[in-house]
Order: structure tokens, then sequence, then C-alpha cells
């Protein structure tokens, strides 16, 4: 059984940082992209930043230049540095991941984690 687990997710001001986690546990053997989405209250799900097992990093075009992707393979943790924080910032914050799992025969699969809430207010 695979588990993807956000943490970090807090109140903060305006022009504020934070620093997202996701860990993934459970029987693996392999991750291949990861991602972080985004829900603000009321729209739908977007992606937020995107980084593959060699390390290509892509972002989107509101968050470039603040938000800064990474990921640990050691740890199965990957991390969003989140800088100059916006109130149009807030959301519930989810990463996604490809895994290779199993505990006899092995399979990729897609997993979410269950999410973290961040809220950028004064």
């Amino acid at each position: 059984q695979v588990q993807l687990v956000e943490s970090g997710g807090d109140l903060v001001q305006p022009g504020g940082s934070l620093r997202l986690s996701c860990a993934a546990s459970g029987s693996i053997f392999g991750i291949n992209t990861m991602r972080w989405y985004r829900q603000p209250p009321g729209k739908e799900r977007e992606l937020v930043a995107t980084i593959t097992s060699e390390g290509s990093i892509n972002y989107a075009d509101s968050v470039k230049g603040r938000f800064t992707i990474s990921r640990d393979n050691a740890k199965n943790t990957m991390y969003l540095q989140m800088n100059s924080l916006k109130p149009d910032d807030t959301a519930v914050y989810y990463c996604k991941a490809t895994i290779l799992s199993g505990s006899g025969s092995r399979y990729w699969g897609s997993y979410w984690g269950q999410g973290t809430q961040v809220t950028v207010s004064s």
C-alpha cells in the first residue's frame, strides 16, 4: 500500500514563505514524475509544478520566480518552497506521483496525497 502525505501548510501573511513536503511511503521501488497541484476555494484544481525523475522542472506561469520544486530521491520526498506568497496562492495543495510498487508483481500507479491547506492573509 502506497501513501503520499503532504505537510507544511499554514496561515501566512502576504510576502511570507512556506515549505511544503510530500512524503511517499509503502512498498516503493521507484518514483517517476512528481507534481504539485492546488485547488483554490470555489475553483478547479490546477497544476503548479512538475519534477521528473531526471530533475526536469516546469512551473505554472503564476508561480514562476516565486516557487521552487525539488525532490530527495533517497527519502522519497518532494518539496515546494513558496516565497513572496500572495492571497491568490490560498488553496489546498496536493501532491501527485507516479510510483512503482507492489509486493509480488510490480506495477506503476498514480497516487494523490490528502492535501494541505495554505492560507495567505493579513
